[in-house]
């Protein structure tokens, strides 16, 4: 088994790097896939860069260069539902992108056309295993629901409140639904995992400083966790 990690800062990769044993780094469309041995599995270590195209791009090398069989993706978020707080952990059981609109032909916003599918479903036995991995985290709750991605930074409380009301979601980002998007036209299992930063429905925020050990530290420990188990 090959188990591709897209990271969305590279702060986030740090810890997981050091501690891989490293056989080879390649650099494919500008992004660095560093493959090697980890907590006992063979892994892909990648950070693809912000937005939906450039994670797309990296999920695809990842599925046709390197063959991997499952894909983890990590990162931060803003939180939508009211109870989710900076330093909560979102684990996204399904994804959809909410800046895709073709509504003026009778498709829901969110729908993409001509596919067979509203929103992206990460694989359930790999949300099982990062449910375990967050429960060895303390301090903070973790959470499971969708996330929806957009191509936007999302600052605007009227436009949480609409992807609370439109799509059910609990956190929004940039990267995870085309993530999604990408590992189900290949068949690969995948799971989109989320440190929550802020919550504009709030007002509630964490120094970035701060907040930046508290995901890193996080990602760390719920990646160990669930690649030794895999």
């Amino acid at each position: 088994m090959i188990i591709g990690v897209i990271g969305a800062m590279s702060e986030e990769l740090e810890i997981l790097l050091k501690e891989m044993s490293l056989e080879k780094k390649e650099v494919k469309a500008r992004m660095e896939f560093n493959y090697g041995t980890l907590w006992g599995k063979k892994v892909v270590a990648v950070v693809s860069g912000i937005g939906k195209v450039n994670a797309a791009v990296c999920t695809q090398i990842l599925a046709t260069e390197y063959k991997v069989d499952r894909i983890i993706n990590v990162g931060i978020a803003g939180g939508i539902g009211k109870d989710i707080v900076p330093g909560d952990i979102v684990i996204g059981d399904s994804l959809v992108q909410h800046d895709m609109d073709t509504s003026a032909f009778g498709d829901k916003i969110g729908q993409i056309p001509r596919i067979d599918t509203f929103d992206f479903k990460s694989n359930e036995d790999m949300i099982a295993l990062a449910k375990k991995a967050c429960e060895g985290i303390k301090g903070h709750n973790s959470y499971v629901g969708r996330i929806a991605t957009g191509d936007q930074f999302i600052a605007n409380i009227d436009k949480i409140r609409w992807l609370s009301e439109e799509f059910g979601a609990l956190a929004c980002e940039m990267e995870g639904g085309s993530i999604a998007h990408v590992s189900y036209l290949n068949n690969i299992p995948f799971v989109v995992i989320r440190s929550i930063s802020d919550n504009a429905n709030t007002g509630a925020h964490m120094d970035y400083e701060k907040f930046k050990y508290v995901a890193v530290e996080n990602s760390t420990n719920i990646l160990r966790n669930m690649i030794s188990e895999m």
